[in-house]
């Protein structure tokens, strides 16, 4: 079901929410379209640096909702605004603490984003980095369910996940992943500079993401199910690391 206040039907209004330099999160275009209006859009879309993602009619009649006129364009809205990875950097030197950063790699559930965002801020990260693509964005309830987090915590959307480790490597940050083939996360060092990265529900962190990481870290389970809730296992891992920088 689409969130009818955080959703643009029609061409009109997408370029209007562009011009007046909103945020939007995701830009639909009915693929095959090159007339005057969508040239347009995707000129604004490219202004804005908003990646269009194009698509058969019968996605666009989905989002848009039955009887609904969307003439070839849709686009959602983000309920706040995305930071940059450097503000969220620049936020941990203004503290003189280093950097803790969660990444997210490909969270799905707006749910899980949510309570994800809420562990970060009460964790004491400095900022979330999620995914542009096949990954939910930050939509109204993924802020219901931040209980108020978003408000506080910075979030900043990248292209390439990967690439955005290896910038950060740079900045003196190590990385560990959750993965259950990974080592116990009691007997890692996860002091300093860290970044946790936390995968898909269904599939975990993603291959190329998962080379990346300095760490591979599981969580002990003595139960008869074989894995955590994706933000669960986020907050477990995340208290470890917030009780190696106490000590």
């Amino acid at each position: 079901m689409r969130d009818e206040e955080f959703t643009l039907i029609g061409r009109n209004p997408v370029i209007e929410a562009f011009r007046a330099g909103k945020a939007i999160d995701r830009l639909f275009v009915q693929d095959g379209l090159h007339d005057g209006p969508i040239s347009t859009i995707l000129r604004e879309a490219k202004k804005a640096g908003v990646k269009p993602e194009f698509v058969k009619k019968e996605r666009l009649d989905e989002i848009a909702g039955q009887g609904a006129s969307h003439q070839g364009v849709a686009a959602y809205l983000a309920a706040f605004h995305y930071s940059s990875v450097q503000e969220l950097l620049d936020a941990a030197r203004e503290k003189n603490e280093d950097p803790f950063l969660f990444i997210l790699d490909g969270i799905e559930d707006p749910h899980n984003l949510g309570a994800m965002i809420r562990t970060a801020n009460l964790a004491g990260a400095h900022g979330v980095i999620i995914r542009e693509r096949r990954a939910v964005g930050l939509t109204s309830t993924v802020a219901k369910s931040s209980a108020g987090a978003l408000e506080h915590t910075r979030v900043a959307k990248v292209t390439n996940i990967g690439q955005t480790i290896e910038e950060l490597k740079k900045e003196g940050i190590w990385f560990v992943c959750a993965d259950m083939d990974g080592e116990l996360m009691y007997k890692l060092n996860l002091k300093g500079a860290i970044g946790l990265v936390i995968g898909n529900e269904g599939e975990g962190v993603s291959r190329l993401v998962k080379e990346k990481c300095d760490m591979v870290a599981s969580i002990p389970m003595k139960g008869d199910i074989d894995s955590l809730n994706a933000s669960v296992a986020c907050g477990v891992l995340a208290y470890e690391i917030v009780r190696q920088r106490l000590n």
